[in-house]
């Protein structure tokens, strides 16, 4: 058994954008805030932003495909990476209506927790879950410093 835990929890999760405007565009109006960061890329268009959003600031980073890796296939994957929200029935109706496709219905997996997924009109699976257990880390976080998270 390892002594230190290799994979330490999220930090950014990326997604390649044929239109890093339109793409930006989108997720500020999913996310009600604005990106913290952006770069222009060599030929002066806008070629990354980033947003943080959260309990603990996770990054979430738009980039032009043009810097894509070598061999990358676009379109949904098979791996999901599931975001925290309070009502996955209220946000998956939310964005069915901006545009995004139902990819895994609402789907309750059992104990509290709910899963529901999309692929945004960019391509890429967006999930959403209910989850019990992100709550108990938060509240025990929030507990172990007094109330600030």
């Amino acid at each position: 058994m390892c002594e230190i835990q290799t994979l330490r929890g999220f930090a950014t999760i990326c997604y390649w954008a044929d239109d890093v405007v339109a793409a930006k565009k989108w997720y500020v109006e999913l996310l009600c805030i604005e990106p913290y960061f952006e770069r222009l890329g060599e030929n002066g268009k806008l070629a990354y932003v980033e947003f943080r959003l959260g309990d603990y600031q996770h990054e979430l980073g738009l980039i032009d495909r043009r810097y894509e890796p070598d061999g990358a296939t676009p379109g949904p994957g098979e791996v999901v990476m599931y975001w925290h929200v309070d009502d996955v029935k209220v946000t998956f109706e939310k964005l069915l209506s901006m545009g995004a496709k139902e990819y895994e219905e609402l789907t309750h997996r059992g104990e509290g927790f709910i899963t529901a997924s999309v692929i945004d009109p960019f391509g890429y699976i967006l999930g959403i879950m209910y989850n019990p257990h992100y709550l108990e880390i938060l509240n025990s976080k929030i507990q172990s410093t007094g109330g600030k998270s």
